[in-house]
């Protein structure tokens, strides 16, 4: 699952530090929770369990509900109510961030995770990370119901949080039986398939929730912004091409982590790019080395990559984008929305790592 764009500046520091400060009254919560007898060494575990696999990344979409809020409302500072409940939904986004994640690395097969190793990897947790899992998606309903019960739209945060996990879920399933399933076919790779997959398993979870979080505690109806989701989710389309192109290209010192999509058979951007160019004979090229972990032939496909010119059909894709996005935006009638969008898009446009 793709990282998130970045808070900055002023504002994203002072959001930052609010939001550092819930966690430790929101896991509190979750280790007292009345509905379950806890034993000292349930407790222990869950503790352990949580800072483990919520706290760790750098969360970006966690902090975009309070940005995006405080766009909304037009204001740099939030009272301290509605600054304990956007810091609550941005928990929550990041508690299901880290509930995917612990079960992707299972069926990855994965080593590490946030520069440490997976969850389930860590000596004596094995498969029971799979309950974990469930237990980190039971916490997302236990704090919505205890925080926003009360709220006009607390049925609406409860559907939202329930269809971004079923999009989720399926493009996951989508991603899992199109690059894991049976026999290694590149047949199966093209442009729709891509963004299918793109869409369902990053856009909607890492782009659309932090804004709808934001515009339901705004007081909005979600079903009046139709048009805000599409342009989140090409935005998040946008980001994992940026991703995927980074995974080749980028500098491995600057982005923290050497590519490994050739070798892992990825169905990635570039690669879909090149099937949809190549002639017969760079066909047979990829076919034969694409998804292998020899360096000859990850050389060949990225020899393949440079031959075919797809660094410049990246680049002329990223303008393309950033250029329909833009007029996308501005085409919003609400001027804080547009800001919020604009913010978002600025952030990741161009980005190197």
């Amino acid at each position: 699952m793709a990282a998130a764009v970045v808070a900055n500046g002023a504002s994203g520091d002072s959001s930052k530090a609010a939001f550092a400060e819930i966690y430790s009254r929101l896991k509190e919560e979750m280790l007292e929770d009345p509905a379950f007898e806890f034993t000292d060494e349930s407790l222990q575990w869950i503790d352990r369990m949580l800072d483990y696999n919520v706290l760790g990344g750098k969360c970006n979409r966690g902090i975009s509900v309070i940005d995006s809020f405080k766009m909304l409302k037009g204001t740099d500072v939030l009272n301290k109510e509605e600054t304990f409940l956007a810091c609550t939904l941005g928990w929550c986004i990041e508690w299901l961030q880290a509930y995917f994640l612990v079960l992707d690395d299972i069926m990855d097969n994965s080593q590490t995770r946030r520069g440490q190793p997976c969850w389930f990897r860590v000596p004596q947790v094995g498969l029971i990370a799979v309950n974990d899992g469930i237990i980190l998606r039971n916490h997302i309903s236990r704090i919505l119901q205890r925080h926003f019960k009360g709220k006009l739209y607390y049925v609406d945060l409860i559907d939202l949080f329930n269809e971004v996990e079923f999009k989720t879920a399926s493009g996951q399933l989508l991603d899992l039986i199109t690059t894991h399933e049976g026999e290694k076919d590149l047949t199966k790779y093209n442009l729709t398939v891509h963004r299918r997959i793109v869409q369902y398993k990053t856009a909607y979870y890492s782009f659309y929730l932090p804004v709808a979080c934001a515009l339901l505690l705004s007081g909005e109806n979600l079903d009046n912004f139709g048009d805000v989701k599409n342009i989140l989710v090409e935005m998040g389309t946008y980001f994992q091409v940026q991703d995927d192109y980074l995974d080749c290209y980028g500098d491995p010192e600057f982005i923290g982590k050497i590519g490994t999509d050739i070798e892992d058979y990825k169905c990635s951007w570039l690669v879909v790019q090149a099937l949809e160019r190549a002639d017969e004979n760079q066909k047979h090229i990829l076919f034969e080395n694409y998804g292998k972990p020899d360096p000859e032939c990850v050389a060949k496909v990225k020899d393949l990559y440079k031959e075919l010119n797809l660094e410049a059909v990246f680049h002329e894709y990223e303008r393309e984008s950033y250029n329909k996005l833009i007029a996308d935006i501005e085409a919003h009638p609400n001027k804080a929305v547009q800001n919020v969008l604009k913010s978002f898009l600025h952030k990741i446009y161009k980005r190197q790592k």
